[in-house]
């Protein structure tokens, strides 16, 4: 399926050189704010008290916040849940205070934000070793998914593939932990989800303009190697802006509607989607072509046959 066909081919490769040092640039900046900022890091990471409370009406969820931060609670996390008369409130681990005390801590400020009296439905409490466990699964899960991709691209294609494809990939993942140490947005299990999500997603893309840069290879003998990659480019364009629009379409609405629980889910996935788009077609390609791909590698050289001894 086409919205439009491009007749004549985009020299994408003619401004490889660039398009590779502003990802350079944009990487190291993305290393450098990890490194000197960190992720702020959720609860289910570092530990904390969570709590599921109701209301007969839907509160004032700003005001609940406030007057927790005046109560002493250091960054509490409070958003509805399942309705605007839910709320599900995060606080991070303090001192050696135990989970009983905690909740009645934060019931104390629920009813002194409010006149209605709070409900509480559940108490969780999340200890810090089970945060480094979740942590530590959490990078064993990205490593084993790297791994994965990397191996089932140099079984389909070829190693040089397999190489630009991951570090595109990497690239992407990099990037999007940046914005979120830049910003200081909530890193929880939720953006790790959207994270492996990103990884899929992105390594798909570069699979698609693989995949016809080798059939081009086979079919359009003529074309240098720049010439194959801007053809495949430009030949998957429609299907690219057709793909990644409608997912995006869905993910702004989750942007917008899905309220704080969905909220940094959503917008890493947006990064991600936007910056999968350039590495796969910038980034990706020029590290292919850097490394020495031809048409000799995707054509079978033919056997000649014996000649009969008589």
């Amino acid at each position: 399926m086409e919205f439009f066909r491009i007749k004549q081919d985009i020299p994408f490769m003619r401004h490889a050189l660039v398009f590779n040092i502003i990802s350079l640039i944009t990487f190291i900046l993305a290393v450098v704010f990890l490194t000197t900022k960190g992720l702020h890091l959720s609860i289910e990471f570092t530990g904390g008290t969570l709590l599921e409370v109701g209301y007969t009406e839907a509160p004032d969820i700003e005001k609940i916040r406030n007057r927790m931060v005046q109560d002493g609670f250091a960054d509490p996390q409070v958003q509805n849940f399942g309705s605007t008369r839910d709320l599900l409130i995060r606080v991070p681990l303090a001192g050696d205070s135990g989970t009983a005390k905690v909740s009645e801590q934060v019931m104390a400020s629920l009813k002194a934000a409010t006149t209605q009296a709070p409900e509480l439905k559940r108490v969780e409490f999340v200890g810090p070793q089970v945060g480094k466990e979740l942590a530590s699964d959490g990078a064993m899960a990205l490593l084993l998914v790297v791994i994965g991709i990397v191996i089932y691209l140099a079984i389909r294609f070829e190693w040089r593939f397999a190489i630009s494809a991951i570090i595109a990939n990497l690239h992407d993942v990099v990037i999007i932990l940046g914005f979120f140490a830049f910003f200081q947005w909530e890193f929880s299990l939720p953006v790790l989800a959207a994270v492996l999500a990103v990884l899929g997603y992105s390594v798909n893309e570069s699979v698609v303009v693989f995949d016809r840069v080798r059939e081009t290879f086979k079919k359009k003998r003529a074309l240098t190697t720049p010439e194959v990659l801007n053809h495949a480019i430009t030949s998957t364009i429609s299907r690219t802006i057709i793909t990644h629009g409608c997912t995006q379409m869905m993910v702004t609405s989750m942007l917008i509607f899905g309220g704080a629980a969905l909220h940094y889910f959503a917008l890493a996935l947006t990064i991600g989607i936007l910056f999968g788009i350039y590495s796969s077609v910038l980034v990706a390609s020029p590290l292919v072509m850097w490394l020495g791909v031809s048409r000799a590698q995707f054509i079978t050289p033919k056997k000649a046959k014996e000649e009969a001894v008589v």
